[in-house]
């Protein structure tokens, strides 16, 4: 299973704005971004900003907060460019309906990585059946269920209580006691909370 290594926090301070990575910590003053708020590496006059960049910038975004890589990105796009519609929103919307998205939607994970770590591992049960594929596109009526050990039971219940305020996604539906919630509709471009600009993405992606 392919994933990038790199200090999430660095990805945070490359892009300038909190990708929230990190689960609580981005919430607190220990946030890298709060702490320091520049590009990591050596540091340099800044370049002036090109189209392209401004492109790249906003695709790599996206990419880092729903961690996915490049070849993965670029499945996504033809998808979503074959669809009905408009293919910026079809591709946000795509990303929404991955299982480990809607596994941290529900808070009930700490972090996007945390959620994708409980699928592979097979701690995830979607209409009863086991499922260890982060990348699952979920469907309007399924149910999610965390199946695993007193152990895992007990760290979603963490997770639950460290999300409790947050505000869940209309097309879910979240039962917190049972540590499972259910897809009620697929969502929408305006249901999509993370800031990105789709249109800079489809202009990069379609050259």
């Amino acid at each position: 299973m392919a994933r990038n290594d790199t200090n999430v926090c660095k990805l945070c301070r490359r892009e300038g704005v909190k990708l929230f990575l990190k689960g609580q910590r981005c919430f607190s003053e220990k946030c890298a971004v709060n702490r320091r708020n520049y590009p990591p590496g050596q540091h340099v006059r800044p370049k002036k900003g090109t189209d392209y960049g401004t492109q790249l910038r906003e695709k790599q975004k996206c990419k880092r907060i729903y961690g996915v890589l490049e070849r993965q990105f670029q499945h996504y796009f033809d998808i979503a460019k074959r669809q009905k519609g408009n293919t910026g929103e079809n591709l946000l919307i795509l990303m929404e309906r991955r299982l480990d998205n809607v596994l941290l939607s529900l808070g009930l994970a700490f972090s996007r990585f945390d959620a994708r770590q409980m699928v592979a591992h097979g701690h995830i049960k979607v209409n009863g059946r086991r499922l260890d594929i982060p990348s699952y596109l979920v469907r309007a009526g399924d149910e999610i269920v965390v199946a695993g050990k007193e152990k895992v039971t007990k760290k979603a219940g963490d997770a639950i209580e460290m999300n409790k305020g947050r505000p869940l996604p209309t097309w879910l539906e979240a039962t917190p006691a049972d540590h499972k919630g259910r897809v009620i509709q697929l969502p929408k471009r305006e249901d999509v909370s993370v800031e990105l600009n789709e249109q800079l993405i489809v202009e990069l992606c379609s050259k």
